[in-house]
């Protein structure tokens, strides 16, 4: 006998060996109907699994989120039974559950289009409606490999000898249609449901492999509801317009080009946002950070104590001078190795260790604004997202152990202020644990991870659940735990930004000590903070989460006077000049163009204000304005105008309560 506990912690007792069909038909039939899978020990299996042992067993529907995956995985399946039946000869390769989705790999002479989506989707609907129940059997590797032999199937044949010989080989049936695969599996087609649709196609190498054949991978999504379905279509459809490239295209802010892979060619527009975004976070900063310079470039030595040439050196550039690539054995020519910093912590340890610091010194919080490079794959990159070349909101704090609980709290007071800035208030925190490898004793790593709950008990406390958090076992760096925060923007997306990182591993490699009150030398805590994190990702959130529609006061141009006639250009000027002196970044465009025109260039440039300037307004003294997004238009009085928008540009951080 088994015994199952059920998750309102009831305990049964089963003969071993007993389905979790079973099990619900035994409890209700309208309960095994409902159900499309089953969790022991929270494992997800297939309904019809055999039950050897004692384990907390829950039964899943559709609608629980843990069957979202299941209904992906099984939709991959039909889209591959669809394929196959409408162009026989089609050879099948995998189909993983993808974030958001699914895709499945063909391989077949003529790839396939977009085109053969309707085709594909009304078969897809064919099948699921027939409603054959997915079967699992298990096959010796020569039994698999001979099956698939005899259909065609080259592909699943070098799938079965990858399997490690540990492993059972899984074939799942659904009407007489199979595949090789782990699974698990929902009960039937039926359960997908009608919520999918296929997304896009693409060329894709067998198993990225260049010198393997070319496949068509085929893209789709589906969700236990059209709602939900619906929902991320048009979350998809708002992201492309939002897109932070096309905009700043449209903008005029950045551009990127094969002779510098991965770094930004900023325009002037757009490095005017970045500078306002940097002075933005330096007043945030001034009051309880120091901020400090390190080099560029250090001695492979360096990154050899710190341990990032171990741990990190595949994503870091080594650089020699010229002179010592072309004359090696020139005894007169520095033949060292130095690598472009991918972070600023190894530099911040020297400026800390510069000079002898007291207990009475701590917390020391140092922070750099510095410019560091890791190697992407080229295929990785994009856009401002992901780059080679970026700068940190760094930041570094040394304090004492009886320091760091009110450190973090002071950071996440700092990080959420930001945010808050910025528009972003729906967040979570999560806290990553120790990692199998690591670094430190489980002593230190115990004393951290207690403070560093406590901590995330307090802010979701303080917030009075407003802010959502979460544990990650055994996600923390190699050297510390850490707090990771993660940003939900206009439509819904997610996006992790700010960490707060313990590390034990530093201020150990590198010597680094302060004199306790006792006289003794003691190793601080070190404490890495990134609110932005990267400041050009960070532009790019904020490109697509507004739309371009920033607040005025981070608009890289606030205001455009456009002038209606060429009698209006002398009061055009003028009307620049008193712009500048409120504060406002304005010009004017005096182009011999209709004014609707000039409207409609400045619109799609996503400028926030337009002043409408003619013959009438330069002899009252008025400005028409327009506002981006709409088609009214006030008049108003210059200086009226003026300390209006001068007012409304005001960063979020300097106006008054």
């Amino acid at each position: 006998m088994i015994s199952l506990t059920f998750p309102d912690g009831a305990k049964r007792p089963f003969e071993a060996g007993v389905t979790g069909l079973d099990i619900a038909k035994g409890i209700s039939p309208s309960l095994a109907k409902r159900t499309v899978a089953m969790a022991l020990d929270g494992v997800v299996s297939d309904l019809s699994d055999p039950i050897t042992k004692d384990a907390r067993i829950e039964f899943l529907n559709r609608e629980d989120p843990r069957a979202l995956e299941l209904i992906r995985h099984d939709a991959a399946h039909v889209l591959a039974e669809a394929v196959q039946t409408l162009w026989p000869g089609t050879q099948v390769t995998i189909g993983p559950v993808i974030e958001n989705g699914f895709y499945y790999d063909f391989y077949r002479n003529e790839p396939f289009t977009p085109e053969d989506f309707a085709a594909i989707e009304k078969k897809m609907r064919e099948i699921i409606a027939r409603d054959a129940a997915f079967t699992k059997s298990l096959k010796t590797r020569e039994e698999a490999k001979e099956f698939f032999r005899q259909r065609g199937e080259n592909f699943k044949v070098e799938l079965v000898d990858a399997i490690p010989g540990d492993e059972d080989i899984k074939f799942y049936d659904q009407g007489g249609w199979t595949d090789l695969c782990r699974g698990p599996h929902m009960t039937s087609t039926g359960k997908i449901g009608n919520a999918f649709k296929l997304m896009k196609v693409a060329g894709a190498y067998w198993r990225g492999d260049a010198k393997n054949p070319m496949l068509t991978r085929i893209y789709g999504t589906a969700f236990a509801n059209q709602a939900d379905l619906d929902a991320y279509l048009h979350q998809i459809e708002e992201a492309e317009k939002r897109d932070h490239r096309k905009l700043g295209r449209e903008m005029d802010l950045f551009h990127f080009q094969e002779e510098g892979p991965g770094v930004v060619f900023w325009h002037p527009k757009g490095w005017r946002m970045f500078q306002q975004l940097v002075a933005y976070m330096r007043r945030r900063l001034a009051r309880d950070y120091e901020e400090v310079n390190a080099p560029q470039i250090l001695d492979k030595s360096l990154w050899e104590t710190s341990g990032h040439w171990g741990w990190y050196a595949d994503n870091m550039f080594a650089v020699k001078s010229a002179a010592a690539i072309m004359r090696p054995n020139d005894p007169d020519v520095d033949q060292r190795f130095f690598a472009l910093k991918p972070m600023n912590c190894p530099g911040h340890v020297q400026i800390f260790k510069h000079g002898l610091k007291s207990y009475r010194d701590l917390p020391i919080r140092l922070a750099e604004f510095g410019a560091v490079h890791r190697y992407e794959p080229s295929g990785a990159l994009h856009g401002l997202m992901r780059v080679r070349g970026f700068t940190q909101d760094d930041a570094h704090i040394f304090c004492t152990d009886e320091q760091l609980e009110a450190e973090c709290l002071k950071i996440n007071e700092l990080m959420l202020g930001v945010y808050k800035d910025f528009g972003f208030t729906e967040l979570v925190v999560k806290l990553s644990t120790r990692p199998e490898k690591r670094v430190g004793s489980d002593e230190s790593w115990d004393r951290a991870e207690d403070i560093m709950r406590r901590v995330l008990v307090r802010i979701a406390e303080e917030s009075g659940g407003k802010i959502k958090t979460a544990i990650n076992e055994g996600e923390g760096a190699f050297y510390g735990p850490k707090f990771e925060y993660t940003l939900r923007d206009a439509i819904g997306r997610d996006w992790q930004c700010g960490t707060t990182q313990v590390d034990f591993n530093l201020p150990e490699r590198f010597g680094a000590y302060y004199i306790d009150k006792d006289g003794e030398k003691r190793q601080p805590v070190m404490v890495h903070r990134a609110i932005c994190g990267s400041m050009e990702r960070f532009l790019g959130i904020l490109i697509e989460s507004y739309a371009g529609h920033f607040p005025l006061w981070l608009a890289p141009e606030q205001v455009i006077v456009a002038t209606i006639t060429q009698d209006a250009d002398d009061y055009a000027h003028q009307v620049v000049e008193k712009a500048f002196a409120a504060g406002l970044r304005a010009r004017a465009d005096l182009r011999n163009e209709k004014i609707g025109y000039k409207v409609r260039e400045h619109s799609l440039a996503k400028v926030p204000v337009i002043f409408a300037v003619g013959k009438r307004e330069a002899e009252e003294g008025t400005v028409a304005i327009r506002r981006l997004g709409s088609q009214a238009q006030t008049v108003m009085k210059l200086d009226a105008a003026l300390a209006m928008l001068a007012d409304e540009a005001t960063p979020p951080d300097l106006r008054t309560a």
